[in-house]
């Protein structure tokens, strides 16, 4: 099912989600919830989704990889590079907007499958830059508060 995507100004994209208990994960509360965000964001040819973005406070993000959709449940950034690459930036919820916005150029990352595995791994590059915004997301900060200047398209 798409689901609507909250767009800026809504005050709860400025929120803070909370974390997701494990054994909710392995019992499956979220799959259909995850199947719906991964449709959602393939509909609007996005390359990630914040559970905040379609109005639920937990932490959930879903990257769209070159292999696939990833779900990643309470994830964090338990490592970042001293190295930052500045780029430009869009999001669903601020449609027609696009600014520059430094991130580190790699992270390493910990969160839950939507199996309640846990994973730990590296990401550089793009990949990298879509954990952080979505993870921005989480804790109730859109990428133009970051960006020094915003380019909105008409």
């Amino acid at each position: 099912m798409i689901m609507e995507i909250l767009t800026h100004p809504n005050p709860k994209l400025h929120e803070k989600s909370l974390p997701t208990k494990v054994e909710d994960i392995r019992a499956g509360k979220f799959s259909k919830l995850i199947l719906d965000m991964i449709e959602t964001m393939n509909s609007k040819q996005g390359i990630g989704l914040a559970a905040p973005q379609i109005g639920e406070l937990i932490r959930l993000v879903i990257i769209n990889t070159k292999d696939g959709e990833l779900p990643l449940i309470n994830p964090k950034i338990v490592k970042k590079s001293w190295r930052k690459s500045t780029d430009d930036e869009g999001c669903l919820s601020v449609p027609g907007t696009f600014c520059p916005v430094k991130r580190n150029c790699s992270i390493e990352v910990k969160a839950y499958s939507q199996f309640g595995k846990q994973l730990k791994f590296k990401a550089s590059g793009l990949f990298a830059r879509v954990i952080q915004h979505e993870i921005d997301h989480l804790d109730g900060v859109l990428f133009i508060d970051k960006a020094k200047k915003v380019n909105k398209v008409d």
